[in-house]
Parts: C-alpha cells; sequence; structure tokens
C-alpha cells in the first residue's frame, strides 16, 4: 500500500472527517491514478484511506477514516447498500430519485439515479473510475436491476485526466440508440432523455421545489408565470397544476422546449397549448427578460433557475453580476404580489452570498420582497455534516412588497 505523507498542519481536515486532499497538503508520496492510499500526517500517524488522484486539485479523496478497514469489492458493497437503504427510508413521491450522492454517501465522484427500472451513473473521479467494474455489479445486483447506463461526460472528468464516456454499462440492446423514458413525480409524468439530457436526464434535486411551486401558485392565485431556463417543462408542469392560466418557458435549446410541450400534453394540458396559453421562446433568458419588460409584459410568477455561473468561488464575482441581472430583471416584471423563485446551483456561490446579490437585485429593481422561504436541494441529495461543499443548490421563494 502506498503512503502519502501530509505537510504540517494540513491533517486537520482530515481528522474533521472531510474526504479532500488538496495539492498543495501534500508533502510526498504518490500513486496511479484511483490507486488506493494511506494518507498521513506529518508524524506518521494514520489519517485516511484515500482514492489517489495525479492530475486533479483534489490528489485525495478519502473513501474511509478507519485504519482498520479494507477498500475492497465488499467496501463498496456496503457503502452501496447504506445509500440505498437510505433513500428507502424517506418516503419520495417518485419513482425517480438519487440513489448515491458523492461524498455526501461516502462515495467520492460517484453519482448514480434511478428512474423507474433504470440505473444511470456517473464516474467522476479516479477513484470511482478505478472501482466502475465493481461498483456496477454491486449496483444491479443489490437493486436487482438489470440496465445501467453510464453518463460519465460531466466536465469534471477532464480535471481528473480521464476521457468522456457515456453508454449502456449494464443491459441495454446492442444498437439501442432510444433513451427516453418516463418518470412519475408528485403524480404528474414527465419524460427523461438519460443519454442526451442534463446530468444524468433530469434535475431530480428539484423535485420538492417544484411541488412547493404548485402549491404557491395555488395559494397566491397566480395566473401567468414565466418560467426561466425552462429546461424540459418541470416547472412550467407544476404551475399549471397549481392553477396558473398562462405559462411562458424559455430555454435557449430548441429539444428541451420540444421536451417541455410533450410533458404538458402528457399532463393533460392539451387545451390550454391549443389555446396558445402556453408560449415556449427558445431564446436567451437575460435577452428575453429585456424585451418582455420592453413591451411591458408583467408576471404573477416567475422561476430563475440558470445553469452553473460559478463552478468554484474563484468565479464568484462574475457569477454574481450575472445572477444580479437576471433577478433585477425578474423583480421588475413581477407584478406587485408577484413570487419570485430564484436559484443557484453554483458551488462557488453560497447561501449567504446568493441572498446578498438577490437583496441587492431587488434595490436596484426599486422593490422590497418577504422571503417566504429558503429552498435547498431534495432529501435524497443529502448535505452533510462534515462536507457542507455538498449544499450546492440554494433558492429563495419571495414576495414582492
Amino acid at each position: 500500500m502506498k503512503t502519502i505523507r501530509l505537510r504540517d498542519g494540513k491533517e486537520r481536515s482530515l481528522q474533521r472527517r472531510h474526504p479532500w486532499v488538496f495539492e498543495g497538503s501534500v508533502a510526498r508520496g504518490g500513486a496511479d491514478a484511483g490507486e488506493t492510499v494511506r494518507v498521513e500526517s506529518h508524524a506518521g500517524e494514520f489519517l485516511a484511506w484515500g482514492a489517489f488522484s495525479p492530475q486533479s486539485m483534489f490528489r485525495v479523496r478519502a473513501w474511509s477514516f478507519v485504519e482498520a478497514e479494507r477498500i475492497d469489492a465488499a467496501f463498496f458493497e456496503s457503502r452501496l447498500r447504506r445509500a440505498i437503504a437510505l433513500r428507502g427510508r424517506l418516503g419520495i413521491a417518485s419513482d425517480a430519485m438519487r440513489l448515491v450522492h458523492g461524498e455526501a454517501d461516502g462515495l467520492p465522484g460517484l453519482i448514480v439515479d434511478r428512474y423507474g427500472d433504470l440505473l444511470c451513473a456517473q464516474f467522476l473521479s479516479a477513484g470511482a473510475e478505478r472501482w466502475r467494474e465493481v461498483i456496477a455489479d454491486a449496483l444491479c445486483a443489490i437493486i436487482g436491476l438489470g440496465r445501467l447506463y453510464e453518463r460519465s461526460d460531466a466536465s469534471v472528468r477532464a480535471l481528473e485526466g480521464l476521457e468522456v464516456r457515456t453508454g449502456w454499462l449494464r443491459g441495454g440492446v446492442a444498437g439501442e440508440t432510444s433513451t427516453d423514458l418516463v418518470i412519475t413525480e408528485h403524480g404528474w409524468t414527465l419524460g427523461v432523455d438519460i443519454a442526451q439530457g442534463h446530468k444524468t436526464g433530469y434535475y431530480l434535486d428539484q423535485r420538492e421545489n417544484r411541488r412547493r411551486f404548485a402549491d404557491l401558485v395555488r395559494q397566491l392565485g397566480c395566473r401567468s408565470v414565466l418560467n426561466g431556463f425552462s429546461y424540459t417543462g418541470g416547472f412550467s408542469v407544476a404551475a399549471l397544476a397549481g392553477g396558473a392560466r398562462q405559462v411562458v418557458s424559455v430555454d435557449s435549446s430548441a429539444p428541451a422546449l420540444a421536451g417541455a410541450r410533450d410533458n404538458l400534453r402528457r399532463n393533460g394540458f392539451e387545451s390550454l397549448l391549443n389555446s396558445g396559453a402556453c408560449e415556449f421562446a427558445d431564446a436567451d433568458v437575460n435577452q428575453y427578460l429585456r424585451e418582455a419588460l420592453a413591451a411591458g409584459r408583467s408576471f404573477d410568477a416567475i422561476v430563475l433557475d440558470p445553469p452553473k455561473f460559478a463552478p468554484t468561488a474563484a468565479h464568484a464575482e462574475r457569477a454574481a453580476r450575472a445572477y444580479k441581472d437576471i433577478n433585477r430583471l425578474a423583480f421588475k416584471l413581477l407584478a406587485p404580489g408577484g413570487l419570485l423563485l430564484t436559484f443557484s446551483c453554483s458551488g462557488g456561490v453560497s447561501a449567504d452570498l446568493f441572498h446578498k446579490i438577490v437583496a441587492g437585485a431587488a434595490l436596484d429593481a426599486g422593490v422590497d420582497g418577504a422571503i417566504l422561504q429558503r429552498l435547498e436541494g431534495a432529501c435524497d441529495h443529502p448535505t452533510t455534516m462534515v462536507f457542507p461543499e455538498g449544499e450546492y443548490l440554494k433558492g429563495l421563494a419571495i414576495l414582492k412588497s
């Protein structure tokens, strides 16, 4: 077993069971990509077993802090069983859910989502990649499903020195090209494309926020809704389910908007589609907001769920300007007493910073608002006590004064 020795004073994060060792914390030692290493303090004390990544700024990701534990097939089976058992206790109102959420489940770099009778996995770190076959076998055996699709195409793989890989890892039919399926959520039916869709096919982390939005639309009597960065229309379906009668879905992807149309049809809103009450704008959201404002339009509710503007804290300043601009325009477009649901999925923007950005946007728009609720990712995307970086999704539900 190869050993990584840390610089003096760099052991504290591992002693607090935080799973990352940065490149600058390593005094000496090395290994092959994904190889299990023993991590020791400068004084030679055991700290963790971890996966070494020679190209990443996260030089080691810890698997275990127990010296007697062995990192083998049985270890991964145990961790997977524990993660899957947790989801079984959460009472999730859907047949689609996140089963493994990386560091939060003690499996850094591994994401596993379930869509009905199919699994979709991302292997995003050198360590997860090295144990890919073992993990795939264990997942299928534990859950009793034979189809596992791989979406290891996130940009973070390049930082690990890993190439993009997608396709059937287990099961599937030779030459099969269709990866479309339908899931249920809160009684709604939603189409998912696991091969071409965002992330592993859908934004499962927004599940409870979609339900909350439907409830608020109903409670507040919102009739007109703008869904910015709408993707395949999850929040549009929620708005109509809550009683809205005019919904504009804005996205820069024509295929995503086609998926949104399909989802509205699936959920019984054909008449609203045919009447023109549901609009689909293939446009840049920022530009659309400006044009809508110039045209004198207003909405009872607006959802802003943009892509990641700041992947790290180094990008936070530039991201803050982008978040502030779209929120300022949204506040101006909201009718008095209107509802804004606004989100950031940027890991480099904390919840406190996001609050300050949105508050600044309201000030620039010349309005005030009451925060009805602070929003976060669904319960199957947990944030643990020792890994606060896992809280990437944050949001605010605001009632304009």
